[in-house]
């Protein structure tokens, strides 16, 4: 995959490490397995190892590579104590986006993602001091003393800001690294960060374009299977990371 020009925020120096990324093991996960070849991106033949009954099938060796080189880098990057913010929102990917998150203690969208969410921040910075005041406010049972009606209305609010901030409730910057497990469904989410210079790793189907992230992962984005597979991997590595990080301040 073509390597990008650094962005600002991008981490300098990544220490190569070994994560224990098993061919046989992405066989069974389905990883290899692409889109038809009538649904493909011309940018990912290099990536393409053969066609088989009328699908694409993904070159394993070059996914091992990037998938390697992703998790150099959030193990670096959470070694420095960097923030991470990860997006995935297929239904079905929901819950697995807020666990993995959440082990790794990192930002998540996993239900929608608001045009601006990033390069509006001003914007969503208000509407998260907002999230956090009304959930103070229900914690602290300000809310019985307000009629029904209003109640009803602010506890309307309050879910939904919780269905869709409840992943960055505690971002109060701009993330330092965006991974991203759909691309053509997060594609906005990959051009606010490429708008501000934020590094993004993407899992890169055969219909997708390797160039929109810094490191693409070629990789099925569809199979449930095929994605856990890939967060487990590059959360384990940010939670080593992390634990350095811990150990050395």
């Amino acid at each position: 995959m073509k390597k990008k020009k650094k962005s600002k925020g991008s981490v300098e120096k990544m220490t190569r490490r070994y994560w224990n990324i098993n061919l046989k093991e992405m066989i069974e996960a389905g990883v290899h397995f692409g889109h038809g070849i009538k649904k493909w991106n011309p940018k990912m033949a290099p990536y393409i190892s053969a066609k088989r009954k009328g699908t694409h099938i993904t070159n394993l060796a070059r996914t091992t590579r990037f998938l390697s080189e992703a998790c150099d880098l959030v193990f670096d990057a959470a070694s420095q104590g960097k923030s991470f913010l990860i997006v995935g929102t297929k239904k079905r990917a929901a819950d697995l986006v807020a666990s993995a998150a959440i082990r790794a203690r990192c930002h998540y969208v996993n239900k929608k993602w608001f045009s601006g969410m990033l390069t509006n921040w001003s914007i969503t910075k208000t509407r998260l001091s907002q999230f956090r005041d009304l959930r103070a406010e229900e914690k602290m049972e300000k809310f019985h003393h307000l009629p029904k009606r209003d109640v009803a209305i602010l506890k309307r609010k309050l879910s939904t800001l919780q269905r869709y901030l409840g992943g960055i409730k505690y971002m109060t910057r701009l993330p330092d690294i965006v991974i991203v497990l759909d691309q053509q469904k997060e594609y906005i989410a990959l051009r606010e960060c490429a708008i501000l210079g934020i590094p993004t790793i993407s899992l890169a189907d055969t219909n997708c374009d390797p160039d929109l992230a810094n490191i693409s992962i070629p990789a099925n984005d569809d199979t449930m299977t095929s994605i856990r597979l890939i967060l487990n991997k590059l959360v384990f590595a940010i939670c080593e990371g992390r634990s350095l990080y811990i150990r050395n301040h």
